[in-house]
């Protein structure tokens, strides 16, 4: 698979931990939600990427004033 930003072929995929935080730093107050994806990581430019299980994005969209809701 290339990269999307650069089309380089020289990416790496890896298992991530990330804690996605909501509003910035006023959402500190906020639950985070802990996500455990799979990422792409082009070893070229760095640009990064994954996508996130349904029951995770289920977990995001509930967190009060999240980004879920507009």
């Amino acid at each position: 698979m290339s990269c999307r930003r650069c089309a380089s072929d020289n990416n790496v995929e890896l298992h991530a931990e990330v804690n996605i935080h909501t509003d910035r730093l006023t959402g500190l107050d906020k639950p985070a939600v802990l996500v455990f994806p799979k990422v792409v990581v082009c070893l070229h430019c760095g640009f990064v990427e994954f996508n996130l299980a349904e029951d995770e994005l289920r977990q995001l969209a509930a967190v009060p004033n999240g980004a879920g809701k507009s």
